[in-house]
Order: structure tokens, then C-alpha cells, then sequence
């Protein structure tokens, strides 16, 4: 099935040449990929009549760099980690979709900086968005799966669920608060790097949100400690650590090339392997802390 209409002839895929090191892919996800949102001056959002509750500027110009944040996935293996201190004390702290703070702040923390979030929790009535008080803090940026294309007109008219409906109706009723909507370029560029790093072919569907946050808060900090991504000696097949549902794909991946993924942050961490076994959490730097020399080599 190829939904998104992705166009793999032409991909450059890993087989007879050598395996990339970690420091070449961090320079490949510097230069391969664009982290930006919607502006209000691209087309067709400047014709539309709504066009103007987009933010005037993308979030990377505006915000950071911070000294030191965190991605706190949703995984099960959050339960019972005691990591809520270790967590709270970064500048930033990103979450994701629909997962709360309250009463497991032990093991999570309690601060949210910003919280990407997907079109369909957006869309779903169970979620509350419009409503609920677990979205008001801190700055939210949504995405949608868009075609391979990343051509904004043809994703408008066709979106895999009503992200554009959604966030007009939450800017106009929570004008105040900070909303982005990733621009759907970099949801294929990286999955085009992760692709082009695997002698197979992964699943043509977009990354998950947990490597896109990854990705986007390396465009605004100085280094990134990601917690459950690369699952600890708490491995579980709890799906979130908020709920009672069981299910080994939430850690594997069935729709997004989650396993792949995984292969390529760990490849990237900088982190000893221990902090991955005993905590979880792995360390990134950010794009702008290193420089690259002919495209790969780094610095």
C-alpha cells in the first residue's frame, strides 16, 4: 500500500556502501533535513480568509536556542521510572498527543514547553482538544501525514484528517496561546534519510511523532535527552504509560518504520549505552552545535 503516493526509485538505499557512523548521520539530518512550520505568507494559506491565525514567522526563528531539553515519549516504560525530577530540570520539555502530567508527575515530571501533537487525536471527540485543559499549556504544534509531495495545496485539500478545521477553531477560541502545524516537507525529508540508511525498504508512511519532536527540538536546543524512544530494562508492552492497553507494535511500529528509526537514533546517540539500558534516555546534540565539513564529516 502506498497512500502518500512515496516515490522510492531514484532513493539512494544503503547496501554495497559502507554503514554510516553517527556523526555523518547527524550531518545528513543537518543538511537533509528542513524543521519549519506554516507561515501565514505561503500559498494557499495567504488567500484564505483564515490564513492570517498562522503564526507570521516558523517556530525555529523564533524560539531558542535552549541549553538543555527533553522528550519524554509516551511509552509504558515511563511507568515507574522515577525519571519526573531529571525531566523537570531541562529548560524544555516536549510531549506528546494526549498524554497528561497529572498524577504520574513521579515519573514524568510535571513541566510542558510545547506538545506535538497528531491531526487524528486532534479530530477525535474522545480527545477533548477543543476543550480540555491538558492542551493550554505551553506552545502546541500540530501534524498531519501528507502526501509524499509535500505540496501544500494538494495536502489542503486532501489531509488525512480535518487538522486545518481544527486548528481554526481551537486559534479562535484559545487566541493567546502559541500553535504551530509542522510543514510537511520535513515528515518525508527525514523519511527519505531513514530510507536512504536501510539496505531494505521500510513502510512507506510518514516517521512517528516521537522521532519529529526529536528532530524538531535538535533545531532548538543545545543538547537533547530523549526518554523511552530506545526502550530501557523496563521494557514493556503497556502502550502508554497512561493507559491499560497492551500491544508489542506500540514499541516495534506496525504504520510508522518505528524500528527503523530506532536504529538510527541509537546510531546518533552520544550517550553511553548504559543510560539507554537503565534509563532510557538518550543523548543528542543540537544542529546548530556542530559543524559539518563536505557533508559528512563533523565537528
Amino acid at each position: 500500500m502506498n497512500k502518500y503516493k512515496v516515490q522510492v526509485q531514484g532513493l539512494a538505499i544503503e547496501g554495497g556502501r559502507p554503514k554510516l557512523s553517527g556523526p555523518e548521520l547527524l550531518c545528513q539530518l543537518k543538511g537533509g533535513v528542513k524543521v519549519a512550520t506554516l507561515t501565514s505568507d505561503l500559498q494557499p494559506f495567504s488567500e484564505l480568509t483564515w490564513g492570517s491565525l498562522l503564526p507570521q514567522r516558523s517556530m525555529t526563528f523564533d524560539l531558542g536556542p535552549f541549553k538543555s531539553c527533553a522528550v519524554v515519549t509516551s511509552a509504558g516504560s515511563m511507568r515507574h521510572s522515577g525519571l519526573g525530577a531529571e525531566i523537570d530540570s531541562h529548560d524544555m520539555v516536549l510531549r506528546f498527543n494526549a498524554a497528561p502530567t497529572a498524577g504520574y508527575e513521579k515519573d514524568v515530571g510535571a513541566k510542558t514547553s510545547v506538545r506535538l501533537i497528531n491531526s487524528q487525536v486532534m479530530a477525535s471527540d474522545d480527545h477533548h482538544f477543543l476543550s480540555s485543559s491538558l492542551y493550554s499549556a505551553g506552545i502546541l504544534v500540530g501534524w498531519d501525514p501528507a502526501p509524499y509531495s509535500a505540496d501544500l495545496n494538494e495536502w489542503y485539500n486532501k489531509t488525512d484528517y480535518p487538522i486545518f478545521e481544527q486548528y481554526q477553531v481551537y486559534r479562535k477560541l484559545h487566541p493567546q496561546q502559541s500553535f504551530h502545524i509542522l510543514h510537511p516537507h520535513m515528515e518525508w525529508q527525514l523519511w527519505e534519510l531513514i530510507q536512504g540508511n536501510m539496505a531494505e525498504p521500510i513502510q512507506k508512511n510518514p516517521p512517528s511523532s516521537g522521532l519529529l519532536g526529536t528532530v524538531l527540538m535538535m533545531s532548538l536546543c543545545d543538547v537533547v535527552h530523549v526518554y523511552e524512544f530506545l526502550p530501557s530494562r523496563r521494557k514493556t508492552k503497556l502502550c502508554h504509560y497512561y493507559q491499560s492497553y497492551y500491544d508489542e507494535a506500540c514499541t516495534v511500529g506496525a504504520y510508522h518504520p518505528l524500528l527503523y528509526e530506532k536504529n538510527l537514533v541509537k546510531r546518533m546517540n552520544l550517550g553511553p549505552d548504559q543510560d539507554i539500558y537503565t534509563h532510557g534516555r538518550v543523548t543528542l546534540p543540537g544542529l546548530h552545535t556542530f559543524t559539518c565539513h563536505q557533508g559528512t564529516s563533523y565537528s
